[in-house]
Order: structure tokens, then sequence, then C-alpha cells
């Protein structure tokens, strides 16, 4: 829930999360991480309330032994999907497969929406799509308005938050039973995986949280999904190592990735489609390239649901990276249908 508070300097916006530190009521005092706020940090201005110390939650009573945040103080204790205690412990206890359900794996949380707009475009409003969100950004999945949204509008059957992830409609241990919950308890067509929102990066080649898609490609293909590829590709970026496709992608599937996955690589025009495809050409080396054309898909983006945004950027500033993650979800939406309609 989104609080304005006043402080002794000012005022504030916050969120405070019920499940973790309870309701703040109109008048209460509130104890606050500015963290937020004293960094400037562009994944929300918000300072987060850390406990309402005058009226304390209750004590969590189950069911559910997963403690996630672990250690911190404010872990949360959730019933995993996976665990002994769950209804679908039996349904996930000797799972081992994902029945070749097509897996769009992405750098960034941005790239969700935009992969839904193609997708839905081309496979219409049947499919059941479940979003797997890792812990390499926000760990509460409650943080993400677009997840919300996405929800209300039926474009997400249920968001799984796997590791020390949280908040999700299904909570998993690894990004391996997080996949098979989506696909065994959710009963996903498609599953789209990557970090909440929040994305780290250190300017080096290997200190980034995003190396996780190139786990996720791993994960989906040991588990007999199809991992598709979504290339983060910038236009807008004033960074140099973002320019065309991204680093984070070039390291993530060339480097981390150790099984096939097929990589989307858009069909953009002029001299910058061209460096794409020249630099995307990298990752043919393990992975299968597949051009998917991009028409039709600035339509699709322009009736999102959801505000589309990448690093502040918004859809015209940015168009080649919407147009890309795009791109991937109508890929999805062809392996779908060719899963359903196999071939005589």
């Amino acid at each position: 829930m989104e609080l304005d508070v006043t402080l002794t300097e000012g005022e504030c916006r916050a969120l405070a999360y019920p499940s973790l530190v309870g309701r703040p009521e109109p008048g209460d005092t509130v104890l606050l991480n500015t963290t937020a706020l004293a960094m400037g940090l562009g994944t929300g201005g918000y300072a987060m309330v850390v406990a309402v110390p005058d009226r304390l939650p209750e004590d969590p009573s189950g069911p559910g032994h997963l403690v996630k945040a672990r250690y911190t103080p404010l872990q949360a204790t959730v019933l995993g999907a996976d665990e002994q205690d769950s209804p679908y412990h039996e349904v996930l206890k000797d799972a081992d497969s994902l029945d070749g359900m097509p897996v769009v794996i992405a750098d960034l949380h941005s790239a969700l929406p935009a992969i839904l707009c193609g997708f839905y475009a081309a496979a219409g409003p049947d499919a059941r799509v479940a979003y797997v969100m890792l812990d390499g950004g926000a760990l509460p999945a409650w943080f993400s308005m677009s997840c919300a949204q996405l929800r209300s509008r039926e474009w997400l059957c249920g968001v799984v938050t796997v590791g020390q992830a949280f908040g999700g409609d299904v909570e998993a241990v690894t990004l391996h039973t997080g996949l098979l919950a989506a696909r065994h308890v959710l009963n996903a067509d498609v599953a789209i995986v990557t970090q909440g929102p929040g994305n780290l990066g250190t300017g080096t080649r290997w200190g980034f949280s995003g190396v996780s898609a190139g786990e996720a490609v791993n994960a989906a293909a040991v588990l007999t999904g199809r991992p598709v590829a979504a290339l983060r590709v910038s236009e807008g970026d004033k960074r140099e190592r973002h320019i065309g496709v991204s680093h984070h992608s070039l390291t993530a599937y060339g480097r981390v990735a150790l099984a096939p996955a097929q990589v989307v690589v858009p069909e953009l025009p002029d001299a910058f489609g061209a460096m794409v495809r020249e630099q995307a050409a990298a990752l043919a080396v393990r992975h299968e390239l597949v051009n998917v054309p991009v028409d039709g898909l600035l339509e699709a983006l322009r009736d999102s649901p959801v505000r589309l945004s990448t690093m502040g950027r918004g859809l015209d500033e940015d168009l080649a990276y919407f147009l890309t993650s795009a791109a991937a979800g109508r890929h999805a939406a062809a392996l779908l249908d060719e899963k359903r309609h196999p071939s005589a």
C-alpha cells in the first residue's frame, strides 16, 4: 500500500507491505528505510516501511515453512508449492518435464508486458501465460504494478516467485520447481522468466544480475521446455555497452547458457537493424537464431494494458527495445501453435 508520510524535514511517499509489517493507519508512527530516496534509485522513488512500532503484525501461523529474504529483519514465511505441506507437493514431487512448454527468457522486468503484447497479438486471448519472477531485482512481487495490472486483465494466469523472491500467486524454492509449478500447478501454456523490477549492474563483464537469464536457459532446457531467448536491444540507451545488443545478452546467452535456445533476432530496419543482426550472429555458435518480423508489433505495443517503460524510457524513446521483446512473444506464440497443431 502507498502512503504519504510526514517527516521532520518534509514529506515523502512510502510503500508498506501489510503481510510483512501490518497495515498502517492514518496517524501511525512508522519506521522507514529511505535508501532508495537517498540514492535516487530509478525504480520507484519510495521509502519503505520497516515497521509500525506501536502495532506489530501478528506472528505467522502457517501453513508453510519456506523462509524467504532469509535472516533479514523482514524475512517472510510462505507456503511453497514444492514443500511437503503443500497440496501440490505430490504433483511436483517427481515432476521432471515441462512437456515442451515455450519459456521466454529476458533480462529486464520491463520486457514482460512487451513480450505479452507480441504474444497475445499472435496467439489470441485463450492461452495461459505464467510469469516466473527471479530474485535478481525486487524480492516482493507486490512491488510490480505491472504484475498486478496484467493479472487483473487476465494476461497472466499467475505469478510464480522463486529463490528469495516472494509474494507471487505460487511460491517455489528454485527456478526449476517454479517452472514446473507454472506448467503443472497453473497449467500454463507459456512461461516468461525475468527478474523483478530493479536490475543491478556494475559496468563490468560479469557483475550484473541479468546473468540469471543464461541460467534460466539451462533450467528450461534440462526440464524439456523450449527456451526462447529475448535479446536486450536498445537504440536509446546512452551507454555504449547497451547500444544494439546489450553486453548483458551477449554474456548471459553466449557464456552462461550452456544449453541451446532459440534466440529471437528482430527484423529491425536500416543500419541499426543490420548492426543488431551482426552483433547477434556471435550467439549462433551455440544457439539457433530465429529472425522474426516486427511488422504490426508497434500497434500491439501501443495497445498495451500497462505503461511501457525501461530505464525511464518510454515506447517512443526506445522503440527497438520494446519491438525486440514483442518479437520474442510473437515467436513464442508460433511455437505454441506448432505444439498444439503439429504437422502431419
